[in-house]
């Protein structure tokens, strides 16, 4: 069963998020704005991964379900987001368990409970 929905903006083909854990947007047909996935999420217990802001505003003012895992990173060549991304995963799932916001940034992780 899927703990995680990835949002549109990032890549669908990605080898860390290629198991049953995960869910892309790209396969939810009934799901083409912020809204939707929002409440889609919401309904099935999934934590957003998503590069988009809105998500960020949405759950400073709501409480869970959904979670969200705010990747802000900036622009990277699609190597490098995967390597930087594989490399603090661990810690960034870890975060998201317990708090209902996780912003990962290269050089820092900050979670909001």
């Amino acid at each position: 069963m899927a703990k995680y929905l990835i949002d549109a903006n990032l890549p669908y083909y990605f080898s860390l998020w290629n198991n049953n854990d995960f869910i892309h947007q790209y396969d939810l047909n009934d799901c083409s704005n912020d809204q939707e996935i929002w409440d889609f999420a919401k309904l099935n217990n999934l934590i957003i991964v998503t590069k988009d802001a809105d998500f960020t505003n949405m759950i400073l003012y709501k409480q869970p379900p959904p979670k969200v895992i705010h990747l802000r990173v900036g622009n990277m060549k699609i190597k490098e987001f995967h390597k930087f991304i594989a490399s603090v995963w661990n810690e960034v799932e870890t975060l998201a368990n317990g708090h209902k916001l996780v912003n990962v940034f290269q050089d820092r992780i900050e979670a909001i409970e």
